[in-house]
């Protein structure tokens, strides 16, 4: 927190957390705001993080606020949960000293994040709003309709994804800078989530399936503290190192070495 200018001190006072802990959604007053253990800002329960205690009394995060107990809430940043940390607001929250709050926190909250990205991926995908293959993904740029965001695996080719940038700048010209790139998962990661192998770039199109999973993307970025837009990012996203990894612009040619269950049709692994 900012230091309180008015305290000799030079330290800010530690805020009242007495009322800290709530019943969790569904079980508290509808519509309720809650407050975050460090900023002390009432926000919409869907723009924090809950947290609960385990049977063993550690601090667990609960990503989507539905675990039993009574909860705590902070902003959804690695600053915030690094200064919970530093300041044992656990502890004082729940109002027990052995509330023990692991000092990789922070990391656990980051894989559950993704791990919803790539549940909410694999849930598109199955309602039809992913398209996977460097030839679909530039067809779907293409297309009259556009595409809600580009998927490139974080381990793709520089070259994949310069023509990618050159098909969206293409179809949009300027307006480049608000399509949604999603870049944060590897090859493997990707392969998983849409139940097909070796999958480079993927795009999502317009359905209720892509809106979901932008919310949850932006969730895990802003956490990192990363751009959500093309334009906050800038040139970042070229600064990759190079990789061997064959690009999925290349296996999709006719001829080349196919990968077992890899299909370019878009669809998860065994379904028409």
């Amino acid at each position: 927190m900012v230091p309180d200018p008015t305290d000799p001190s030079g330290d800010a006072p530690e805020p009242d957390l007495s009322d800290a802990l709530d019943a969790g959604l569904g079980r508290g007053r509808s519509g309720a705001e809650r407050t975050c253990l460090v900023t002390r800002v009432a926000q919409p329960p869907s723009k924090l993080i809950r947290f609960v205690l385990s049977p063993d009394g550690e601090v667990v995060p609960d990503l989507r606020a539905r675990l039993p107990g009574r909860g705590a809430w902070l902003t959804p940043t690695r600053a915030a949960v690094a200064d919970a940390l530093k300041r044992r607001v656990f502890q004082r929250a729940f109002k027990t000293k052995d509330a023990a709050a692991p000092a990789d926190l922070a990391d656990r909250i980051a894989a559950g994040l993704r791990a919803d990205l790539r549940q909410s991926l694999a849930l598109a995908n199955k309602a039809g709003c992913v398209v996977a293959g460097f030839a679909k993904v530039e067809s779907a740029i293409g297309d009259k309709l556009g595409v809600a965001g580009v998927i490139q695996a974080s381990d793709g080719s520089a070259d994949g994804r310069r023509k990618i940038a050159a098909a969206l700048h293409r179809r949009y010209g300027d307006a480049i800078s608000r399509v949604p790139i999603i870049d944060d998962l590897s090859n493997e990661e990707l392969d998983m989530a849409l139940g097909r192998d070796h999958v480079i770039h993927a795009a999502l199109v317009a359905g209720v399936g892509s809106t979901g999973c932008l919310a949850r993307w932006r969730r895990l970025r802003s956490f990192e503290g990363l751009a959500t837009t093309a334009e906050e990012a800038g040139s970042a996203r070229n600064r990759r190192t190079a990789s061997d990894l064959q690009d999925d612009e290349v296996t999709d040619l006719p001829g080349a070495q196919q990968f077992a269950g890899s299909r370019d049709d878009g669809n998860p692994q065994g379904l028409d």
